[in-house]
C-alpha cells in the first residue's frame, strides 16, 4: 500500500461534517473505535466525536521508544479520560494493544536511513491503523478513524488515504474522514494539554525520532556554549 500520487487536495475536514450530518439523523450514536497515539492529541478529537458517537480509544503504539516512553503516555491518556468523563460528562472506554516493540519495528528497519515523514513514516502509520482497524471490525465497531490526524507534523491526506484503502478489507467497520487541526483544532487541543496539565512529549515515539531529537538538542547546546564563548571573549 502506498501513499496517493494525485496532488489534488481533499478538504477531509468537510467530509467529516457532510458525514456527520447523516450520522445524527440516527436514532443512536453508533459506536466508533479511534486508533489513538497519546492524550495531548486525543484532547480536540475527543470533543469533537463524543457528542455524536460511542466512543472507544485504541492505544497500539508498539513504535514508541522505549517502553518506559509508552506506559508514560498511556497513563497520560488515562489521565485525559477522567478529566474529560469529569467536565464533559463523557464516558469513553479505552483498549489497549500489547506492546512489542522488536516485532512492531522488524519490517521498518530497512526504511531507517528515510527522513521523518517519508515512506517509513507512513508505513508505521498504516500498520498501526491496520492492527487497530482489524479490532474495530472484529469487535464490530460501526467506525473507524485516527487522531493522527490533529498533528500538524502528520500528512492527513496520507492518513485518509490509507484510512480509505484499509476499509476496503473490512467491509463491517466504515471509515471516518477527518482533519483535527483544522479550524482551530489542534489550537483548542493544545489549550486542553495545558489546562489538564498534560505530560507532553518531545518526539513522535519512535527510536529514530528520538535520536533525531537528541541530535537536535545537542546541536543547540554546542551552538549555545559557542555563542557564549564567543561573548566571554570579547
Amino acid at each position: 500500500m502506498e501513499p496517493p500520487k494525485s496532488k489534488r487536495y481533499i478538504h477531509y475536514y468537510d467530509l467529516s461534517l457532510e458525514e456527520l450530518k447523516t450520522i445524527d439523523s440516527l436514532p443512536k450514536k453508533p459506536t466508533i473505535l479511534m486508533h489513538v497515539c497519546c492524550g495531548p492529541c486525543s484532547c480536540f478529537p475527543l470533543t469533537f466525536l463524543c457528542p455524536h458517537f460511542d466512543v472507544t480509544l485504541y492505544y497500539e503504539n508498539s513504535n514508541i521508544y522505549p517502553e518506559e516512553e509508552f506506559k508514560k503516555r498511556l497513563a497520560t491518556l488515562k489521565e485525559l479520560l477522567s478529566d474529560i468523563k469529569k467536565d464533559y460528562g463523557y464516558e469513553v472506554k479505552l483498549a489497549v494493544a500489547p506492546y512489542d516493540h522488536e516485532g512492531f519495528m522488524a519490517p521498518l528497519r530497512p526504511y531507517a536511513d528515510c527522513p521523518e515523514r517519508g515512506e517509513r513514516c507512513w508505513r508505521c502509520y498504516q500498520k498501526r491503523m491496520a492492527i487497530a482497524y482489524d479490532y474495530a471490525e472484529e469487535n464490530g465497531f460501526d467506525y473507524f478513524t485516527t487522531v493522527m490526524t490533529v498533528s500538524r507534523e502528520k500528512d492527513s491526506q496520507i492518513l485518509n488515504y490509507l484510512g480509505a484503502q484499509l476499509e476496503k478489507g473490512h467491509p463491517r467497520t466504515k471509515y471516518f474522514y477527518s482533519d483535527f487541526k483544522k479550524h482551530e483544532g489542534f489550537e483548542k487541543g493544545k489549550q486542553m494539554r495545558i489546562r489538564y496539565g498534560l505530560y507532553y512529549q518531545e518526539y513522535c515515539g519512535c527510536e529514530y525520532s528520538l535520536a533525531n531529537r537528541l541530535k537536535q538538542e545537542k546541536a543547540k547546546a554546542l551552538s549555545t556554549s559557542s555563542e557564549s564563548k564567543n561573548s566571554s571573549e570579547k
